[in-house]
């Protein structure tokens, strides 16, 4: 595959990493904890969690949710590898269930069948202006037609480019892996919460609109 070719209905071809607390918001909201035990100072390397193949929902699928568990959404931007580094970049409707243990979240609350909404495409890099220019990207969420959230790339701790040098020290990304670059909390801390019936469409300047509609788990 040639991952600098838009292509509709695109599909991560390797293993999709996100990255936790990469927005200043957050970071500053959880800074007065993070000297506190087991871990006593704040993480120095970026921290990662993977979205596994089950997850993987096409933009216009259904995500179905599980009864009784209160599921958060909030957008991402994908960072696609290719052969000399990044090829493309992707939209996201990252979805977990709720939880507390941030720093460890367990894989049960991120990795549920059907819990990363992917955009429709894989854009290329030169045609958004490269790895600099997508700090002046803004990300709206809308859930149910009404806006909720701006995700303002430039809020980011660690740019993209950034992002990418730091992961290497300890990791390879190789061609067709995906390394998202977090998701920005609401002012408060937590994350739009979504039900059964719900529609979110994730919108930025460049990309065609991410959407997903929720409907409740069939039970058997």
């Amino acid at each position: 595959m040639n991952t600098t070719t838009t292509r509709v209905g695109w599909r991560p071809e390797g293993t999709v990493y996100g990255a936790l607390l990469n927005f200043r918001h957050e970071m500053d909201l959880w800074a007065p904890r993070m000297n506190e035990a087991p871990y006593k100072a704040p993480p120095k390397a970026p921290v990662l969690y993977v979205k596994t193949a089950n997850t993987f929902t096409p933009s216009g699928q259904p995500i179905a949710l599980p009864a009784g568990a209160s599921v958060e959404v909030a957008a991402s931007l994908g960072l696609v590898m290719g052969a000399g580094g990044v090829a493309g970049v992707v939209l996201f409707n990252d979805v977990a269930i709720a939880h507390e243990s941030y720093y460890r979240p367990p894989v049960k609350t991120r990795c549920v069948d059907g819990f990363l909404g992917l955009g429709p495409e894989c854009v290329p890099l030169d045609r958004l202006g490269g790895l600099d220019a997508l700090r002046d990207l803004e990300i709206e969420l809308h859930r149910n037609g009404v806006h909720k959230q701006t995700t303002r790339l430039a809020d980011w701790v660690r740019d993209a480019a950034t992002l990418l040098t730091d992961v290497r020290e300890f990791m390879s990304l190789r061609p067709g892996d995906v390394l998202m670059t977090g998701t920005d909390c609401l002012p408060e801390g937590g994350r739009e919460l979504v039900h059964a019936g719900d529609s979110v469409e994730i919108i930025a300047p460049g990309f065609q609109s991410v959407v997903h509609h929720f409907v409740a788990e069939e039970l058997t």
